[in-house]
């Protein structure tokens, strides 16, 4: 599978060393190109600097034959509006946006973008933990 990947923080490397060592093709776009140190010499897939706003670093990275965009920059606005650039103008059928706002969360998931909230995920972990007294198994690394 080709999945771009907008934003290499602490999410979007991992993220990207795990689907690169899986097989799948992987671009990753970020700001800056230190962010880039966070994939280790290793790294199977490639990455592209600039923002990802711009048509011309999403088309370098290759969005327009990408089969699932995922938007994890810093900003709930950008990796909104990422994703739907992705989906209206490249015709990319999946789309994820991590955001941190459940109620923008909900709206844009309605609208047809995925979505993941970290702040629901976060309460619902510690509310099986209360409830339980454990966490479902995560991945780690």
């Amino acid at each position: 599978m080709k999945i771009l990947i907008i934003g290499c923080g602490r999410v979007g490397s991992r993220l990207a060393r795990r689907l690169a060592t899986q097989g799948h093709q992987v671009a990753i776009v970020d700001n800056t190109r230190e962010a880039f140190l966070r994939l280790g010499p290793s790294f199977g897939g490639k990455t592209y600097q600039g923002s990802g706003l711009d048509h011309d670093v999403l088309e370098r990275a290759g969005a327009q034959s990408a089969d699932m965009g995922i938007t994890v920059t810093g900003g709930d606005n950008r990796n909104l509006m990422i994703a739907q650039l992705l989906q209206h103008k490249y015709g990319v059928a999946r789309n994820i946006a991590r955001l941190h706002d459940p109620v923008r969360a909900k709206i844009f998931h309605d609208m047809g973008i995925e979505t993941v909230c970290t702040t629901t995920i976060v309460e619902g972990l510690l509310e099986s933990f209360v409830n339980t007294g454990h966490f479902p198994s995560l991945p780690n690394e």
